[in-house]
């Protein structure tokens, strides 16, 4: 009797371990094997919905809801699948086609908020990530960075190669690019798979290079998908925002906001959010789940699971209110492991002394029909030279802007 009351017992306490893994979950902790030779256990209900795609159309734009004093519309569209977004102190606007495999330059030429000149200026296969340095454009594929002169006119040299030897992209193919305070490159690689133990050191990783291609090192690494990341105006801090793991349930796993620091691991594949253990991979050898929990350094702050941020932008505009000054942007692409939707929309993050301390609605109103529907997941983020807010989608082929009226 006492034996099958302890069977009973043990039972109830793994039912409520699967179910539940909140911070103050102490049950989670002895499910988690410490030993290879001890079984693991872990039961997670999976979703998959992906709201139908509808079209920008004037009605669906016009619902879009900013902050009171603001105003959203198209800078430009039928620009096949924008993606990755940046723009220079002339107003000079560039964005990747990743499927296409093109840069196109965009061009508010008379200063009335939509740009009218437009041209493809490279053509690059699965060109994706983007940034500006010193009168060039640098342009990431998922194993090439090229360097390409801009032009006065926005237009582009031929493209020259400066690394060909980045990994594999496998589940995330999506290199994003950043030149920080030091002058140095930072290329985003993100993991090949949703949760696996990586056989090439430099996947889900932030690698640092020269101008020049050159002395490659791993930054960061235990990233599972950091495509939007930047360096905070005022503090010169690096932050960034990883996609959490998929199929751990609705609300798990959040997505990070990271303070990225040289040197540190961030714990994926075994360690997420709040320090909690992924019971579908162990770490190699003799290493504990403790004892990797240990050398993890863990998110300052959280967001809903599967919301997908893409990418994040700093803002240092001068349109905006003073107080947007040192807080960033994040395009959220919009979830489909999930029961219900979540993202598709733009969120200011507030930074107070120079720290991530919550998220507010910015740019939404992207699900229609009862959230059945959607007409934009968004990708990319760029200040423009007049300070507002550009905003790509690459399902309909559109940049939005939002400026202060």
């Amino acid at each position: 009797m006492k034996k099958s009351l302890l069977s009973i017992l043990l039972l109830t306490v793994m039912a409520t371990a699967m179910v539940s893994c909140d911070d103050d979950d102490d049950l989670w902790d002895t499910t988690v094997p410490e030993k290879g030779d001890t079984p693991t256990s872990a039961q997670f209900q999976g979703f998959i919905f992906r709201p139908g795609l509808m079209p920008a159309s004037d009605a669906n734009v016009n619902q879009l809801k900013v902050p009171e004093g603001f105003t959203v519309t198209k800078f430009a569209e039928d620009l096949g699948k924008p993606r990755i977004l940046v723009t220079n102190s002339t107003g000079q606007v560039y964005a990747t086609d990743r499927e296409a495999g093109t840069v196109m330059l965009l061009v508010d030429t008379n200063g009335d908020g939509v740009a009218d000149n437009k041209q493809t200026v490279a053509n690059i296969k699965q060109a994706h990530g983007l940034a500006i340095q010193n009168g060039r454009l640098y342009i990431a594929t998922v194993r090439e960075v090229y360097v390409a002169d801009m032009n006065m006119d926005g237009t582009l040299g031929q493209p020259r190669l400066l690394i060909k030897d980045l990994p594999d992209g496998g589940q995330h193919p999506n290199r994003t690019l950043a030149f920080g305070p030091d002058g140095k490159l930072y290329i985003t690689i993100g993991s090949t798979c949703n949760s696996c133990p990586e056989p090439n050191r430099l996947n889900a990783t932030i690698v640092r290079v020269n101008s020049d291609g050159s002395d490659m090192k791993v930054f960061a690494k235990g990233l599972r998908n950091t495509i939007g990341f930047g360096w905070h105006p005022q503090t010169g801090e690096m932050w960034g925002m990883d996609h959490g793991i998929d199929w751990l349930g609705d609300d798990e796993q959040k997505e990070e906001v990271n303070k990225l620091v040289e040197g540190a691991d961030y714990g994926w594949p075994y360690i997420y959010g709040e320090g909690k253990y992924n019971p579908g991979d162990r770490p190699k050898g003799d290493t504990t789940y403790q004892q990797y929990l240990q050398k993890t350094t863990l998110p300052v702050l959280t967001y809903q699971a599967h919301a997908a941020p893409m990418e994040m932008e700093f803002y240092t505009g001068n349109q905006f209110p003073a107080d947007y000054q040192g807080d960033a942007f994040v395009a959220m692409r919009g979830s489909w492991n999930r029961s219900k939707p979540v993202g598709y929309k733009v969120v200011r993050l507030h930074f107070e002394n120079g720290q991530p301390v919550r998220f507010d609605d910015f740019l939404t109103g992207f699900l229609v029909n009862g959230n059945q529907s959607h007409f934009g997941r968004l990708v990319g983020l760029a200040v423009h030279a007049d300070g507002s807010l550009l905003v790509s989608d690459d399902t309909n082929g559109v940049i939005y802007r939002v400026s202060k009226q």
